[in-house]
């Protein structure tokens, strides 16, 4: 199993992926950090946990818009089950990113 660091808002997470994997998941922490630059404009001072959340909110969001923009409403229903899925995945995984701050 591989391993990388990425960084979301000036802070390192190790990341473990399959072998292979380590450029996705480069690409992936990429829309986070570019997600994170544009909460860090317009909020406060907030929680780390509350920071990733909000992150996880932005990304929902831009799944089901792609969904509602690549779809006709019958392919959307057929693929309901899929995307609520692919948001469950989404949502673990922040709680697991929010689970491995809180013990640093």
């Amino acid at each position: 199993m591989a391993q990388v660091v990425i960084t979301i808002n000036d802070r390192e997470y190790p990341i473990a992926c399959e072998n292979g994997q380590e450029f996705r998941i480069m690409q992936l922490a990429q829309i986070l950090e570019q997600k994170a630059q544009m909460l860090k404009a317009f909020s406060g001072q907030i929680s780390e946990n509350m920071f990733l959340a909000m992150i996880g909110i932005l990304v929902a969001d831009d799944l089901m818009e792609a969904r509602k923009n690549a779809n006709t409403p019958v392919e959307q229903n057929n693929n309901d089950e899929i995307w609520a899925e692919k948001i469950k995945t989404l949502d673990e995984k922040i709680k697991n990113i929010a689970k491995r701050i809180e013990t640093l």
